[in-house]
């Protein structure tokens, strides 16, 4: 009788435990439920309890940043972006080149990377694109994930302590019974806290890690977007102009030759029927007759 009575206060017990940690509820993180004896729920910067004094240097925020830049050659300031996040400790998460249409040019190419740099180096970085050609667009974002990561922090707490009791739980249990509700309760909290370490993973390395995303394109091309303001407009504007005098040069250029040869041969055609015409005109000047003189009444 009393092993029974101890079999059916154990699986009680793991069964109010599940109840309290389900999925359902955010343990350690809503504030409403938490395990007997675990630590109350931490509170985040800025709430009702006031924030440390030193809350700026806890916020985590998740930085990125795109640029748009005019250079040169494309191709080859593709390669010194890749350089250049590698010596600071980043690396290439994506790069797409289109080569040049004409060969031995670059005209026409174009280069986009996606790019991921320590956010203590993303600045410096955005500084070292001047050297490359020209900045034409910079925009950097932020989004505050502090309360995300204390929420994060929590839940994972709770469910440790979860883990902790239903490990507990099993080594007491005095029937197959309890032991397979704390092992199925167990199998739960465990794929539950896996999958917030994994989040918590994730979140943390985006803070620490910016992305970047720079659109490398050719000098006088027209951002997507259109220029910015009017000293973009016109410095856009004078690259066209100067681009389609090149391109008109090169054209006058290809059809140099052709039109030589298309003179010469409307010289060998036409100068013959001028000369056949001119001979046709004298001889009947010559055959025509002489107008008759008026005769005297």
């Amino acid at each position: 009788m009393r092993r029974l009575l101890g079999t059916a206060a154990v699986a009680l017990a793991a069964t109010i435990l599940v109840g309290c940690t389900g999925p359902g509820s955010d343990s350690g993180a809503g504030g409403g439920t938490s395990f007997d004896g675990a630590a109350p729920e931490p509170a985040v910067p800025g709430g009702p309890e006031g924030a440390p004094a030193d809350a700026d240097a806890d916020r985590q925020v998740v930085t990125t940043a795109s640029a748009t830049v005019a250079v040169e050659d494309p191709i080859g300031a593709a390669r010194e972006v890749s350089e250049l996040t590698e010596s600071v400790g980043g690396w290439v998460e994506e790069r797409i080149e289109q080569a040049a249409a004409v060969d031995g040019g670059a005209e026409g190419a174009v280069a986009e990377l996606v790019v991921r740099v320590p956010a203590a180096e993303l600045t410096e970085v955005l500084d070292e694109l001047d050297d490359l050609g020209e900045v034409e667009h910079v925009s950097v974002s932020t989004t505050d994930v502090t309360a995300t990561t204390v929420d994060l922090e929590a839940r994972i707490s709770a469910l440790q302590t979860s883990v902790a009791r239903l490990e507990a739980l099993m080594d007491a249990a005095a029937s197959t019974e309890a032991l397979l509700a704390a092992e199925q309760a167990l199998a739960e909290r465990q794929q539950e806290l896996e999958s917030l370490e994994s989040r918590q993973e994730r979140l943390a390395g985006q803070v620490e890690v910016s992305t970047l995303r720079v659109q490398l394109r050719p000098f006088g091309v027209v951002p997507a977007g259109g220029p910015d303001d009017f000293g973009d407009g016109v410095g856009t504007g004078w690259r066209a102009l100067v681009e389609a005098l090149s391109s008109s040069v090169v054209v006058v250029g290809v059809l140099l030759p052709w039109l030589l040869v298309a003179g010469l041969l409307a010289t060998v055609v036409l100068v013959p029927i001028r000369w056949a015409r001119r001979r046709a005109r004298r001889r009947a000047a010559v055959v025509a007759p002489a107008p008759e003189s008026p005769s005297p009444d």
